[in-house]
């Protein structure tokens, strides 16, 4: 997290729920206030200066949205305003995320010697940046109504709990809230629950399966056999899951202890039997965004085949730029491009006709496939990789053994939760008696919580994948 662990767990995130709920309900601007500053204090302890882009993109689009109010009848003011909050956010996110790979590759393509000032990315800049967004578009497009308070506006951009990892949320999905919002009982304790249970994804499961795949990729490539890759690369498909979606879940459920609805993220993704299924998913309101914002527009699939092609292209395209400044999270969205195009053109069919095991293999040995894209940092290093996963090296060896008794119980766990077969069970419980379920998870939260704390204040492995992005 941006600020350490502990300091977050026991200090920061108590003290500013206190402050909140210190203010009555009826003063919803002081409200959001404590929750703004809060906010900025959060960010700031990690990004002391970049604090200010974020600011300043705020303030950018909230004025953007006041000119586009002010100006309601003239299109041409209505479209500059637009125009200035898009070029100008793209223009932050394009400097600090793609700059150092654009000098990069024009020096080595053209042998020139530009200055690259080589930036360091501000923390969660594709979330927040993504997320103003959302709001000038649709004011342009007359979805939403102008938010004239810039307490309001200004809390919604920075929310703590989701802005360096998301979910990413729009401005329709809290426009409400914004204004007026009821924390109840039910509700605070549904999201210590999804808070609690997204902490024991992270640490407890992400963490320990994570160091297989740094151990694996710590030792190179060049001498792996191919158990130990598949290990290695399994290991990091979980790791990915349960630190992404645990992310989100801690994020929802302090989103509801504040009074928040934020959209769903991760609905059990290696279940799906197709990579379209898959991405319906996986990282939903990346997918949804891209989806309102770039498919749609261009035209969506209601038109020609060939148009949906390109449409389907541009956005996956996208959506490699979007995860990282590298050619290989370029070729990892055209991959999926491609794959989601043959389905949509006839590949879907065919999955449609035949076993759904077929499916769900045919999914995770793409996905699987695909994250080894995602993750080797370089392309020589993606196809070292490869060639191990496919026997360049031998079958095993005793490195392999090794890994599998030290993290095959682990390995199984993370599968296991992969499913939602724990979720039905709580389901079941609670279906036949509330006062049995409610009598068993608290005391199971509690310990939960305890035994994730307790780890943090041990641990010296514990990365967030996606504060990268």
């Amino acid at each position: 997290m941006v600020f350490s662990d502990n300091v977050f767990l026991f200090g920061f995130l108590p003290l500013a729920l206190l402050l909140y709920f210190a203010v009555p309900r009826k003063f919803v601007t002081v409200r959001n206030s404590v929750l703004l500053a809060s906010s900025i204090v959060f960010y700031a302890w990690g990004e002391p200066f970049y604090v200010l882009v974020m600011l300043g993109s705020t303030c950018i689009d909230y004025f953007a949205g006041l000119i586009m109010n002010r100006f309601d009848d003239k299109p041409t003011a209505r479209k500059a305003a637009l125009a200035l909050s898009i070029v100008i956010n793209l223009s932050l996110l394009g400097l600090f995320k793609y700059g150092s790979f654009v000098v990069t590759n024009l020096n080595e393509l053209l042998g020139t010697n530009f200055f690259d000032p080589e930036l360091p990315l501000p923390i969660g800049i594709s979330f927040y940046t993504f997320q103003s967004m959302s709001y000038t578009i649709d004011l342009y497009k007359r979805h939403i109504k102008v938010q004239k308070n810039p307490f309001h506006f200004a809390a919604f951009v920075t929310l703590f709990p989701q802005v360096v990892a998301g979910p990413i949320v729009r401005y329709s999905d809290v426009a409400a809230e914004l204004e007026s919002r009821t924390v109840t009982a039910e509700m605070f304790g549904e999201g210590v629950t999804l808070f609690v249970r997204g902490l024991c994804k992270k640490v407890l499961i992400a963490n320990n399966i994570g160091s297989l795949w740094s151990g694996v990729k710590a030792g190179g490539f060049a001498d792996l056999t191919a158990g130990s890759a598949w290990l290695g690369i399994v290991a990091f498909t979980l790791q990915i899951y349960f630190d992404f979606s645990g992310y989100s879940d801690m994020a929802i459920g302090l989103g509801k202890m504040f009074g928040f609805h934020f959209p769903k993220n991760f609905d059990y993704p290696y279940l799906s039997k197709s990579v379209s299924e898959f991405w319906r998913r996986w990282h939903m309101t990346l997918g949804a965004w891209f989806k309102s914002y770039v498919y749609f527009p261009l035209g969506g699939s209601r038109c020609s085949t060939l148009k949906c092609v390109r449409n389907l292209a541009v956005v996956w395209l996208l959506t490699g730029i979007w995860h990282g400044a590298a050619w290989n999270f370029i070729l990892w969205g055209c991959f999926y491009g491609l794959l989601i195009i043959a389905e949509k053109l006839f590949l879907g069919k065919t999955l449609g006709k035949l076993p759904p095991a077929v499916g769900h293999i045919y999914t995770m040995f793409a996905v699987i496939m695909g994250w080894v894209l995602f993750d080797t940092g370089t392309l020589p290093n993606a196809a070292a990789c490869y060639a191990a996963l496919f026997g360049a090296n031998g079958g095993y060896d005793t490195h392999t053994l090794y890994l599998l008794s030290n993290y095959g119980a682990v390995l199984l766990v993370a599968v296991l939760f992969a499913t939602p077969l724990w979720q039905k069970l709580c389901d079941v419980i609670k279906h036949r008696s509330d006062k049995a379920y409610t009598v068993i998870s608290f005391p199971v939260l509690t310990a939960m919580f305890l035994l994730c704390a307790a780890y943090l204040a041990d641990a010296t492995y514990n990365p967030f994948l996606y504060f990268n992005f």
